[in-house]
């Protein structure tokens, strides 16, 4: 007879055999878990939405990993009954709940409840035999986008991983609208920064996606930032989106924040800020409202090249920016950092900018969190306080750091500069730096 441990070890080696967010390739750093949770918290309930469950089995992923395991349990029991609302099925259970299963048989297990955990994974080969994929030697469809969709959440370096997951799942199941949509939207935001118009094979991508689901606004907006980054003038058809998402429900899903970065780079910052005002107003309490509208001062203050700032427009960016760090608690590091800029081009903020930075280069930080911070140091104090040889010490504090990322690039980029207009001491110094990075 299969002694207690030799029964869990057996059952272990099961489950890791499940396609689920335990067994999936997901970086577990809390901080990264605790900004995503506030993310999705942002996505928003609306009956309607096509990834209420897939929200949900991630956020029952997230709370058992930040150690609140009755959460855990109630938002994969909450994905379950989005999914059967979602699909409008006459059967409860189909293949969409094989990941679920999979998160329920896992978090039975590391609950020490085995009886539990053997009935979930029982329950997925029971819908793997009823449903099997229709590719004999792929997963089954309903896995492929559901995995594609999780992964999208956890940065662009997973991009290519993103497109295949989709494509397959596309390839199997054309019918699902919403599969088709967010593969066009994972394919745009890993090259959202790019400056120039996206490949033509993307743009119609964008185009038959936007044909096959005319509702959604988000999509919608990406395919007028194209056409504007072509030479397009989009500036009516923005005003008349605008419109649009202004009667949708408030959602990170909107499309709204990424109206604002057209109507920033297309019609203009003071209008985009006009917007974000107008939203707030018809929405007053909704905390993802006030963040964009931050952002849209954020741009106004910091990024125009109009020498006669307003006071009244700092006083109003330094009072939306603290209201969303302390609604956003556990993800307001860079809101932090705004703050500190801001008050740096406020009338005589310099000092309070520099005690805000002092008090966050104290904390213990992720190295990711710790590069953008140190980063950012570096351009406050080149632009802000002139202080050139600090700010040269705090970009190789950033470069050092072995963090994949724009910012560690961009202070590269800066040495490098630096390094070639330079013909003082430190020439050689910085020369040794870049060369023992070896870039």
């Amino acid at each position: 007879m299969m002694s207690a441990a030799q029964s869990q070890s057996t059952l272990e080696v099961k489950l890791k055999a499940l396609q689920c967010h335990f067994t999936w390739d997901i970086d577990n750093s809390r901080s990264k878990l605790v900004r995503l949770k506030e993310k999705l918290e942002d996505i928003g309930t609306e009956e309607g939405n096509s990834w209420l469950g897939h929200i949900s089995n991630l956020q029952g992923y997230i709370h058992y990993q930040l150690g609140s395991t009755e959460d855990a349990r109630r938002f994969f029991s909450g994905a379950a009954e989005a999914f059967r609302r979602s699909r409008n099925s006459d059967s409860d259970e189909g293949p969409w709940l094989l990941v679920n299963y999979g998160n329920l048989a896992w978090l039975h297990f590391h609950l020490g409840e085995q009886a539990e955990s053997q009935t979930y994974l029982s329950k997925v080969n029971t819908l793997l035999n009823k449903y099997p994929s229709p590719s004999q030697d792929e997963l089954h469809p309903e896995i492929y986008a559901e995995k594609a969709w999780t992964l999208m959440k956890f940065g662009r370096d997973k991009k290519v991983l993103v497109a295949d997951y989709f494509q397959r799942a596309i390839r199997m199941q054309p019918d699902m609208v919403e599969w088709h949509t967010s593969h066009v939207i994972a394919l745009v935001n890993a090259l959202k920064h790019c400056e120039t118009p996206l490949e033509e094979e993307i743009i119609e991508k964008i185009k038959m996606a936007k044909e096959q689901d005319p509702e959604n606004l988000y999509l919608a907006v990406h395919d007028l930032e194209q056409r504007a980054k072509k030479g397009e003038r989009i500036e009516d058809e923005a005003r008349e989106l605008a419109s649009k998402v202004l009667r949708n429900p408030v959602s990170s899903y909107s499309g709204m924040k990424a109206l604002l970065r057209v109507y920033k780079s297309y019609v203009s910052v003071d209008e985009a800020i006009d917007l974000a005002e107008e939203a707030l107003e018809k929405h007053p309490d909704e905390r993802y409202l006030k963040k964009c509208a931050a952002l849209c001062y954020k741009w106004r203050i910091l990024f125009s090249r109009d020498r006669r700032l307003n006071q009244s427009t700092i006083n109003r960016a330094i009072s939306l920016i603290k209201e969303v760090i302390s609604l956003y608690t556990h993800s307001s590091l860079v809101k932090k950092v705004d703050l500190a800029n801001i008050y740096a081009k406020s009338n005589h903020g310099l000092a309070k900018a520099e005690q805000i930075y002092q008090k966050l280069l104290e904390m213990d930080l992720e190295p990711a969190d710790k590069q953008m911070l140190y980063h950012y140091y570096a351009k406050y104090l080149n632009f802000d306080r002139r202080d050139y040889q600090g700010s040269t010490d705090y970009h190789m504090k950033a470069a050092e750091i072995q963090e994949q990322s724009y910012f560690r690039e961009n202070s590269i980029k800066v040495l490098k500069k630096i390094n070639e207009r330079n013909r003082g001491r430190r020439r050689r110094e910085i020369e040794e730096f870049l060369a023992n990075l070896e870039v």
